[in-house]
């Protein structure tokens, strides 16, 4: 129900400086007002201040905190409802107390996003915005934050509504035909027809063409590193990671299970496996790990393959190069200030010299080489761009492509003569299909599954 008033915790739970509890509604004013004391009523302060006061107990009037009240009358609030938001100190008893007491008083818990559905359903943001908001809090690197910034902003948004009104557009030009096809030739509008499915289609693929980018900017590069014990494997998570979270030793089989942490290399987010070493062994626990990696090998986006270069391959690095020549591999020579026993030509027969990165962690040197050699993979070799709109959502690019669909179904019927009043079927499908990815033409079920990806108190 939007009439009704709801509140949460929108800081993280736990001890910090400060907590916020965000209460928006109709009455969200009055509520607030009822535990809140203050030299001023907040009824009576003006929109976008900051109040100084005290929570109490409203029966007694027992001082339970002192607080910062931030009031936002509608429309000019996040929810376009009234908003206020009270900055209490930052305890789990503290918190409680506040919003325990806002509870009394007839305030409803929200729902996970609801905050922000409001929003939505207010019209002060459509569902591309709304759901960049999740890219927003959940960014790894600053790129991927730039990029849901600029989703928020309404980049695509701005883009999705321009291709609609060419739509808009073309059905209207169509039922014209239609409807006084005596003021019109068909093969005008056959043309027309075609120049706009045509131009709408080419845009679509360039927001598609950034998919596979958004995405990895959205979900990071699920990477494994892998190879024999003790090539460095551990090592170089800890180096990328910027902390000790494997543990390094001489010990063979030291690493046992897959151990995940996400780091930022040159603004690209990689969610790095380090796996066990690949190895034949009698040992149970150490099986199962080997076994695990196996399995990492075949789900990563990214390989990278640790060879010690102090060391001549084995058989069974030979076997793992073989088995990694069709995957996107990355091949690390690693321990390059001791002196070289490894033979390059051979790793060069499976993998390009230009997936051959050498490293020395103990010098600290070819990290930025790896940097340019994913980037070089998954990003043509471009870590900047001017242009930051990237589709990432997995649910947009699908209707991107059905809507490219609907389009070029329209453009085959055209191509065949098909009457125009069958081709506008397949064009107001695209027109739909764009509709969706903005929320102009979505179902209730879909928001409240959007919607509830959200934390608590957004």
């Amino acid at each position: 129900m939007l009439n009704d008033t709801i509140a949460a915790i929108s800081t993280p739970l736990g001890e910090g400086g400060i907590a916020v509890i965000r209460v928006s509604g109709e009455q969200s004013i009055s509520y607030v007002e009822r535990i809140f004391r203050s030299k001023t009523k907040l009824s009576d302060a003006a929109t976008h201040t900051v109040n100084y006061g005290f929570i109490v107990e409203p029966a007694s009037s027992e001082k339970v905190e002192e607080v910062l009240v931030t009031l936002m009358k509608a429309p000019r609030s996040f929810t376009m409802e009234d908003v206020v938001e009270v900055s209490c100190h930052g305890g789990i008893v503290s918190v409680k107390k506040v919003l325990d007491l806002l509870l009394l008083q007839g305030v409803r818990l929200a729902e996970p996003g609801e905050f922000t559905k409001r929003a939505f359903l207010n019209g002060r943001i459509d569902l591309t915005q709304a759901e960049a908001v999740i890219d927003l809090i959940r960014a790894k690197s600053d790129r991927a934050f730039k990029v849901a910034l600029k989703q928020v902003e309404g980049n695509l948004s701005k883009q999705i509504k321009q291709l609609r009104y060419e739509l808009v557009e073309l059905m209207a030009h169509v039922e014209v035909n239609i409807d006084y096809p005596e003021h019109d030739v068909e093969e005008m509008t056959n043309a027309y027809i075609k120049t706009k499915c045509d131009m709408v289609n080419t845009h679509i693929d360039r927001l598609l063409v950034t998919a596979e980018q958004g995405k990895i900017l959205r979900e990071g590069i699920e990477t494994a590193i892998v190879g024999r014990p003790n090539v460095g494997k551990s090592s170089l998570l800890n180096e990328l990671a910027q902390e000790n979270r494997a543990i390094v030793t001489d010990i063979p089989g030291t690493t046992r299970d897959v151990i995940e942490e996400f780091v930022n290399i040159g603004g690209i987010p990689l969610k790095l496996l380090d796996t066990a070493g690949i190895r034949e062994t009698s040992d149970i626990v150490e099986q199962i790990g080997v076994e695990r990696s196996k399995t990492a090998l075949v789900e990563a986006d990214l390989i990278l393959l640790v060879l010690n270069s102090n060391e001549e391959l084995q058989l069974d690095e030979i076997a793992l190069m073989e088995q990694l020549a069709d995957k996107q591999t990355i091949v690390i020579l690693n321990k390059i200030d001791l002196d070289r026993k490894l033979d390059v030509e051979q790793v060069v027969h499976y993998f390009s010299k230009e997936r051959i990165v050498e490293l020395s962690l103990i010098e600290n040197k070819g990290i930025e080489d790896l940097e340019k050699a994913i980037a070089a993979i998954f990003f043509e070799g471009q870590l900047e761009s001017s242009d930051l709109t990237y589709v990432s959502n997995v649910r947009h690019i699908a209707l991107l492509k059905q809507a490219k669909r609907s389009l070029q179904d329209a453009l085959d019927a055209n191509e065949q003569y098909v009457p125009i009043d069958m081709i506008q079927i397949d064009i107001r499908a695209a027109w739909e299909q764009l509709g969706e990815i903005i929320g102009d033409s979505v179902g209730e079920s879909l928001i409240d599954q959007i919607f509830t990806q959200f934390c608590l108190g957004k």
